[in-house]
């Protein structure tokens, strides 16, 4: 089954309202081409070195989020070539954001990242939220727009459906138009918790191959 075929299949179970993403972290441009090709309109991806020749390759207009930890360095190539960075996960990446979209005159969207997660490395507290969203809210070259987080990893669906559903929460006590929950293992319970954007990798590509042993 093909990109095509994917989408297809995913676009019927999932709400017109819900955007999706297509991750495409060590996916070739040729695969955001057939992505877009189907019907998506957002790609995500990790690092801002691999995303830059792809992008440069890959014709027609389409939404980039950057999706990977923010560091502070790379702040200025992120507002150069991403229109949505999902990840501010402190104060201290959000300021080298707003800096850097600032010089150039950007208005850059950005989503704080949340842990709900014990083995997420990243993201903040949930009782840390509200003191770093009025922090950004003060930088006028960044709009903040809403949450992401990323699921607990090798939790049961139970568990998977609470860590959603707190975060949903603490959307409720940001604000924005965006709850970026779900990947491919669990936009289901994502949706049930109210998701409005979807993050999707193998289940619109496909899982990768292992890479091959010499």
């Amino acid at each position: 089954m093909g990109v095509t075929e994917r989408y297809a299949q995913l676009r019927a179970q999932i709400p017109a309202h819900v955007r999706m993403v297509a991750v495409t972290k060590a996916q070739p441009a040729a695969a955001i081409e057939e992505a877009l090709a189907a019907g998506m309109t957002d790609v995500g991806e990790n690092y801002v070195q691999e995303a830059k020749p792809k992008f440069a390759a890959v014709t027609g207009p389409f939404t980039k989020h950057f999706i990977g930890h923010v560091q502070s360095n790379k702040a200025k190539a992120i507002v150069e070539t991403f229109d949505v960075v999902q990840s501010v996960d402190r104060l201290e990446a959000g300021q080298a954001l707003a800096k850097a979209a600032g010089a150039i005159g950007k208005r850059l969207a950005v989503l704080i990242q949340l842990n709900i997660s014990p083995s997420e490395r990243f993201g903040v507290r949930p009782q840390d939220v509200p003191t770093l969203a009025e922090a950004l809210r003060r930088e006028p070259s960044l709009f903040l727009d809403g949450i992401m987080a990323i699921g607990p990893l090798g939790a049961s669906r139970g568990e998977t459906a609470r860590a959603f559903e707190l975060a949903a929460s603490v959307f409720g006590l940001v604000g924005g138009t965006t709850l970026s929950l779900g990947m491919s293992d669990d936009w289901r319970e994502a949706l049930r918790a109210g998701s409005t954007m979807l993050r999707l990798g193998s289940a619109l590509f496909g899982l990768r191959p292992a890479p091959s042993r010499v």
